[in-house]
């Protein structure tokens, strides 16, 4: 089971690859907006900010997200590192249910080519 740091960890490559994107996955990722990551096997929640291409955590808090973020996110830690380290697609990863993802539409709409 990833710890709370690998996690962490993960986002920040994740922050990293998208910052370094171009394309469609670089107009997708330019958003501002609230995010949540809500890792259900740690009962852990990172909260921030997508913004610039880059995802940046201001909060880990136990528990469900409190407040509903723009884009929510909820996996099991070792999905969320296996995703990130190339070992898991997110569309297949998504489809199955190991992972949620909850947004506007027109931001689904915008995140679709990072599927």
């Amino acid at each position: 089971m990833a710890t709370t740091q690998e996690c962490l960890g993960a986002l920040e490559r994740l922050s990293d690859n998208l910052a370094s994107a171009d394309g469609d996955v670089r107009s997708a990722a330019a958003l501002d907006r609230s995010l949540s990551c809500h890792i259900t096997d740690l009962g852990t929640t990172f909260v921030g900010r997508l913004q610039g291409g880059r995802i940046e955590v201001m909060e880990t808090l136990p528990g469900p997200p409190r407040d509903k973020a723009q884009i929510r996110l909820a996996m099991t830690g070792d999905d969320l590192v296996a995703m990130v380290d190339g070992e898991l697609r997110f569309a297949k990863a998504w489809a199955s249910g190991r992972v949620r993802l909850e947004a506007g539409f027109r931001d689904l709409l915008r995140l679709r080519s990072l599927l």
